[in-house]
């Protein structure tokens, strides 16, 4: 059962990554022409573009891709739908409160998505952060420290502001690490 829990967790943690990151390069203005833009296109246009296509027009020229938030938010809705069948909310019992099942799991699951979407952004951040950081050191030159560095400038700035530079190391990329996994515990 585990096995099936990490593998649901691990591909929908790439969907929903891709999709938070899809909006999140859209807002940024950054180009999908290069990687990891058709990557992301690859993974996420089989649900992002026929939600597009039924929305409203202010919805779809807004500076923020909604289209691509809500498939984030519809793919985390069924991730918490699949973990909460396998963990067997559905089959029977009194949930929180001693509300029956049913009732239960109507709460539930809206916030067990909210958690996963939550979880996902800030373990995803995370993600970028240390690559932004590996990179700088091993290939500071690389193409994708320009998307990185565009995406990552405005949550490392105020950090800067905080934290002087340590002999002439930036260590805000470390301490933006260590906020990141306070909000990771703090998700649960």
């Amino acid at each position: 059962m585990s096995v099936l829990v990490f593998l649901i967790d691990t591909a929908f943690f790439v969907l929903v990554f891709a999709a938070l990151l899809r909006v999140w390069l859209n807002g940024a203005r950054i180009s999908m022409v290069q990687q990891p833009g058709p990557f992301i296109l690859a993974l996420t246009n089989w649900l992002v573009m026929p939600m597009r296509r039924s929305m409203p027009a202010v919805w779809q020229r807004a500076r923020w891709d909604v289209a691509s938030l809500l498939a984030a938010t519809l793919l985390a809705l069924t991730q918490a739908g699949l973990l909460a069948l396998l963990s067997g909310w559905m089959h029977g019992g009194v949930g929180l409160g001693g509300m029956t099942q049913p009732a239960w799991l109507m709460v539930a699951w809206p916030l067990l998505a909210i958690k996963i979407l939550l979880r996902v952004a800030l373990q995803g951040v995370l993600l970028l952060v240390l690559m932004h950081a590996l990179l700088s050191w091993v290939q500071p030159y690389s193409p994708a420290m320009g998307w990185l560095g565009r995406l990552l400038t405005p949550l490392l700035n105020p950090v800067r502001k905080l934290v002087p530079l340590v002999g002439g190391v930036d260590l805000s990329g470390l301490v933006l690490i260590i906020l990141l996994q306070v909000g990771l515990m703090l998700v649960g």
